[in-house]
């Protein structure tokens, strides 16, 4: 998923997709440990994706953006 795809998210769905991607990771590792992931890369881009999500929550509560709005709409909008 793109970091400008995240940004757009509002708070609660960021935090939904970070459950979802939790617990697909955990699912992932099982199977890794177990040899039946087909691809080990996909738990790479999972960890990854975590992470930036994460993050994106992690800036979101410093900025102080309510719960029902985006960065765009909190007056936050810049460009990185």
């Amino acid at each position: 998923m793109k970091v400008t795809e995240l940004r757009e998210m509002t708070l609660e769905e960021l935090k939904a997709r970070e459950a979802e991607l939790a617990e697909e990771l955990s699912r992932m590792k099982i199977q890794l440990a177990l040899k039946r992931l087909d691809s080990p890369l996909k738990a790479r881009v999972a960890r990854r994706d975590l992470a930036r999500i994460k993050t994106i929550i992690n800036e979101k509560i410093r900025t102080g953006v309510t719960e029902g709005k985006t960065q765009a709409e909190a007056g936050g909008a810049t460009k990185a």
